[in-house]
């Protein structure tokens, strides 16, 4: 099933290439979406693909980033809009 979700992360995750690390790995497994840094220190992110692989991407996000440390993640799911072609950054 195709899922689509929508992540907020907290904690030190800017400067710390979060959002290259992110984009390598979803493109690596197939997803489609974003990541992009919020004005307040947060990162934002939206994972589209295959229920697995989008949990995957949450934990790896979360929890083994080489040099982020995610304190929180809020994590808002939805079925698959389909509207993106890959994985960017967005600025």
């Amino acid at each position: 099933m195709e899922i689509r979700a929508h992540v907020i992360f907290e904690g030190l995750v800017q400067g710390v290439f979060f959002r290259a690390n992110a984009q390598r790995f979803a493109q690596n497994h197939g997803l489609t979406g974003w990541v992009r840094n919020m004005p307040d220190g947060r990162v934002e992110a939206v994972f589209e693909g295959d229920e697995g692989s989008v949990d995957a991407a949450i934990e790896w996000c979360s929890n083994k980033q080489p040099h982020a440390r995610v304190d929180r993640s809020t994590v808002d799911r939805s079925e698959a809009t389909d509207e993106y072609d890959d994985f960017s950054i967005a600025h």
